[in-house]
């Protein structure tokens, strides 16, 4: 029993998972600001350029096809944000530092390019330190 907990407790500790665990907090109250920002801001403006911007009316036969609408609508208005808010993000994000180059090993007796490992040229076969 004790292995299991100690097993459980690497688990839950290693970076990654905090990580997540952080990423769905953040992401859940992210999805609030961007939910009201939607409802509050977005849809009364496509609603005041477009008309009615609630579709929830709209039916065919029994089929509450308005609310699929809505969704969809929504749905793509996020997406646009998330997406507006990631590209951002990866502007403000440092590149990675290019590895420094080797340099490439040469034969001291043809000159020619070999692998940092060999111990003969493959080119004029002499023996190499």
């Amino acid at each position: 029993m004790g292995k299991m907990i100690q097993e459980f407790k690497e688990f839950a500790l290693k970076g990654n998972v905090v990580d997540m665990a952080v990423g769905v907090i953040i992401g859940g109250a992210f999805g609030s600001i961007v939910s009201s920002v939607v409802e509050d801001i977005l849809t009364p403006i496509i609603g005041a350029i477009f008309g009615q911007p609630d579709f929830s009316g709209i039916t065919l036969g029994p089929v509450n096809i308005g609310n699929f609408i809505n969704a969809v609508i929504n749905f793509l208005i996020i997406a646009l944000c998330l997406f507006a808010v990631v590209k951002a993000m990866n502007k403000m994000k440092k590149p990675a530092p290019e590895a420094p180059k080797e340099e490439p090993r040469l034969c001291p007796f043809c000159k020619s390019e070999i692998d940092k490992e060999a111990t003969r040229c493959p080119h004029c076969t002499s023996q190499l330190d």
